[in-house]
């Protein structure tokens, strides 16, 4: 700060700088870290990545009713969506975790640290 309580311009844009690339860096780290799903007892597991992308998709042979094709797409159906949503919603928590401090610090809570607006 100034003397007189004005707030030095420069270091408060540096700072906001430096909390865009903090945010950026961990956007990054997100889309590139794997997070699995499952559904019916670990029978399908999705991964997607932390920022939600589909990546990897596994059916247990046990899924699969050879009795009754239409049964079976059914079932594989519903447990794939399951895993899927399993998956993204673990993401979502870390996203949430990551992302959360650096999303308010960067203008959640109003605006830029140390300014009326």
């Amino acid at each position: 700060m100034i003397p007189g309580g004005q707030p030095n311009m420069q270091q408060l844009l540096q700072q906001a700088q430096k909390m865009q690339q903090d945010l950026a860096a961990a956007q990054q780290e997100l889309a590139e870290t794997p997070v699995e799903g499952s559904a019916g007892g670990g029978l399908v597991k999705a991964t997607v990545t932390g920022s939600g992308e589909l990546q990897g998709l596994v059916i247990d042979p046990k899924a699969v009713d050879t009795d009754s094709a239409e049964e079976t797409a059914e079932t594989l159906a519903d447990l794939v969506l399951a895993a899927v949503r399993d998956a993204n919603a673990t993401a979502q928590k870390i996203q949430q975790q990551k992302l959360g401090p650096l999303a308010q610090a960067l203008g959640g809570g109003g605006g830029i640290p140390g300014l009326p607006f």
